[in-house]
């Protein structure tokens, strides 16, 4: 059985995971550990916890349990001292405080919510994001980047504070893996970060793995405002330290009422322009969307994307190669 690596964080991660789970795939997530926004901040932040977000969202798209646990892991309090914050990042700070080692932590939200995979930590140590823009500018910290964030230079440098150590157990994931794949996700707050960590560039780079790159739909203000596919994967393959052997890209039509939401904040379709820009690999374009709207919960602080990868199409388009 092949083994498949999926490599970020958030509602991208949720997405590829949530397709492949269903087939004969022995799949894992290595996940992001520098959120420091909405409820993953504030645990954060006031317990002295790591930031459990990422590693919910991938937990329930592994999740085989019954659709209640799934449902709690999810909800997010609408009211009183606990509006914003999600149940399932409750819970899992709750399991660190009481748990000998974060390994524990893992160990029994997998038992409770029946997981098909692993969901493997890149880091456990408590490190902050930082980014460097063409302008000198220097902006630290997940969350600082990806909310209200205007500066519309482009990211010269992604880097972290302080240095991170790489868990052994995602350092022999990474060295076992017949495929890996990145994205979607925010670019620089969801994907890179897992690269920063120490030796993971160097294990990717030296790996005989099949890289796929899942293509973001839409570009992300203050992190790739105005980017191509181009110019996404030039700087995939800079923090990556090689070219992935697969880009998929959307060529679906994004639905008006969708595109003038995002036209709110300067954010656009990815324009495919890997043809003939001396991309080596090969170039997937098909139509990826799913095309429900998604709804914001009122408590929730963040802004998040409304177009989302159709996790079934995905999946299809995956496994041809995997």
């Amino acid at each position: 059985m092949k083994k498949v690596t999926v490599i970020g964080g958030g509602t991208g991660s949720f997405i590829v995971l949530t397709g492949l789970k269903k087939y004969p795939v022995d799949l894992a997530a290595i996940i992001t550990m520098m959120d420091s926004g909405g409820s993953t901040g504030k645990l954060r932040d006031q317990l002295g916890v790591l930031p459990p977000g990422d590693l919910r969202q991938c937990l329930v798209a592994l999740s085989e349990a019954s659709s209640l646990w799934r449902q709690l892991f999810l909800y997010r309090f609408e009211h009183g001292d606990l509006k914003g914050h999600n149940f399932g990042n409750i819970f899992i700070s709750a399991l660190e405080k009481v748990s000998s080692n974060y390994d524990e932590v893992i160990e029994t939200a997998n038992y409770v919510l029946k997981t098909k995979g692993q969901v493997i930590p890149v880091t456990f140590d408590k490190v902050h994001l930082c980014v460097e823009y063409e302008d000198g500018h220097i902006i630290k910290g997940e969350s600082n980047i990806d909310e209200n964030n205007t500066n519309p230079h482009r990211i010269v440098r992604a880097f972290l504070e302080p240095y991170a150590s790489l868990n052994p157990k995602a350092k022999q994931r990474l060295e076992e893996s017949d495929v890996i794949i990145l994205g979607p996700g925010d670019l620089y707050t969801s994907t890179i970060p897992v690269l920063l960590v120490e030796d993971v560039q160097e294990i990717i780079r030296s790996s005989k793995a099949l890289i796929i790159y899942n293509l973001n739909l839409m570009s992300k203000y203050g992190q790739t405002s105005h980017y191509t596919a181009k110019d996404h994967v030039h700087d995939i393959t800079h923090y990556l330290g090689r070219e992935p052997n697969i880009v998929i890209e959307n060529n679906g039509q994004i639905p008006v009422e969708i595109a003038k939401w995002y036209e709110k904040y300067q954010e656009t379709k990815i324009v495919n322009d890997l043809h003939g820009n001396g991309f080596a690999g090969t170039i997937i374009e098909e139509d990826v969307i799913d095309r429900n709207v998604f709804a914001k919960n009122t408590s929730d602080v963040l802004t998040r994307s409304i177009l989302r990868h159709d996790p079934e199409k995905l999946a299809k388009i995956l496994l041809r190669y995997i």
